[in-house]
């Protein structure tokens, strides 16, 4: 088969090239030209504007063989770690070829691509480079290649630009500012079968899709900040702007907190899908183990590689070096042998508190408001708040891990030699 990897929402006349060329390729080959159509969430993160079905039908109406849906990824993993996965689903279905469209050549591509490729790591693709999500899929088609011996033709078509280049951002916008009424001058960018589709949703209900703010509004409003520490995607500055803007009441409100945290658009779809399906770091953590062990990640982008990241940077800032040229000189190759997954910390009891509590009780951990590690007991009715003392080494690197956004913490009572509590800390690995 010839593949196609695409959202579609809704299929305009690029992705008709785009079909149409993938269908010659198919036919001089005699093989199926398939398009592997996201469900769920879109590629960007973003619930769909048409729905699947619809957008399946509009694919076969234009010559498309088959549409396989493609499920449960975007909205608990980066492009960096869902493209192999679906890469690598092509390639076990039988595809032999793959094609896209670009306003740059192959050749480009190519040349963009070997920093990435000799890294072995697709993470940080910078975004002004031009195509960079082909970029990304020529990149680790090429990985795939190298380290399973299998990878796909790759195929690149010139992107349509006339009467203008033509984006499904625009087009899904267009309508949703005419009132649910596709306008004349979008109807140009769209196939006769597509309109005709759309407008049957349309008319229908079915469009747009959309997320369910209530329900992340109401998990914005309520949840304590050790709730939003386990939830995939939200780092401990963006947990704290989400406390402070409460109370929330629209969705404008709800990108606003996003932003203040740092988060880009792309990043804010994510966050935002994770928390609305309560997609925790474990869940996300045990996806990408599965997938590791079927040699489909990329070695600079293991669980093990994160966390030897952290405590390397960690290390480098203890002796006085700044985290970007730590983290500059770990991309280049430079490794902590050995790391720690475990860390005793010290806390702050009364007395009373002290009488109260017991060995083995969890100590939830979070970052407070005035951007410090601490921790959360709770016995009965009794509740207990305070900050951790670590060295400054382990405190950088406990804060990386907590913000690594994947990888889950967790904290219970123990008692030391002496009979004080302390707080033994595990980095999950697996």
């Amino acid at each position: 088969m010839i593949g196609i990897s695409a959202d579609f929402d809704p299929v305009h006349k690029g992705h008709e090239e785009l079909i149409k060329q993938g269908k010659k390729i198919a036919d001089e080959k005699g093989i199926e030209l398939a398009i592997y159509m996201n469900k769920g969430y879109s590629a960007n993160h973003a619930p769909f504007f048409t729905n699947f079905e619809a957008r399946k039908e509009m694919a076969l109406a234009l010559g498309a063989d088959k549409v396989i849906g493609v499920e449960g990824l975007h909205h608990r993993l980066v492009l960096s770690y869902s493209v192999p996965i679906r890469l690598s689903m092509m390639i076990k279905d039988g595809v032999t070829d793959y094609i896209t469209a670009a306003d740059i050549s192959l050749d480009e591509v190519k040349n963009y691509a070997k920093k990435f490729i000799n890294e072995g790591n697709f993470l940080g693709i910078p975004q002004d480079f031009p195509n960079r999500n082909v970029i990304r899929w020529y990149a680790i088609n090429n990985f795939l290649g190298e380290t399973g011996g299998k990878n796909l033709e790759f195929h690149l078509i010139n992107e349509v630009t006339n009467p203008r280049k033509i984006s499904g951002r625009f087009i899904r916008k267009s309508i949703l500012e005419n009132d649910m009424v596709i306008p004349k001058e979008t109807k140009k960018l769209l196939p006769k079968t597509t309109i005709e589709i759309l407008e049957r949703e349309i008319e229908a209900g079915r469009i747009p899709g959309t997320r369910n703010l209530k329900l992340l509004k109401h998990k914005m409003n309520t949840y304590s900040r050790h709730s939003f520490t386990n939830i995939a995607y939200l780092n401990g500055k963006a947990i704290n702007k989400i406390v402070e803007g409460r109370f929330y009441k629209d969705d404008e409100s709800i990108w606003a907190s996003f932003r203040r945290a740092g988060y880009g658009p792309v990043m804010t779809r994510l966050a935002a899908s994770a928390l609305e399906e309560e997609v925790t770091k474990e869940e996300v953590l045990k996806l990408m183990k599965s997938y590791e062990k079927q040699g489909i990640i990329p070695p600079g982008q293991t669980i093990a590689k994160t966390i030897e990241r952290a405590w390397y940077v960690a290390s480098e800032v203890d002796k006085g070096i700044s985290a970007k040229e730590a983290n500059k000189n770990f991309r280049l190759g430079n490794e902590a042998k050995t790391f720690p997954l475990t860390l005793e910390a010290g806390l702050n009891l009364t007395k009373f508190e002290a009488k109260k509590v017991e060995e083995n009780i969890p100590a939830n951990l979070f970052i407070d408001k005035d951007n410090k590690i601490s921790c959360q007991i709770k016995k009965g009715k009794i509740k207990i708040k305070t900050n951790l003392k670590l060295p400054s080494k382990e405190v950088t690197y406990l804060r990386y891990i907590l913000d690594s956004r994947y990888i889950p913490v967790s904290g219970e009572l123990i008692k030391n030699k002496r009979g004080d509590y302390r707080v033994k800390i595990t980095i999950h690995d697996n």
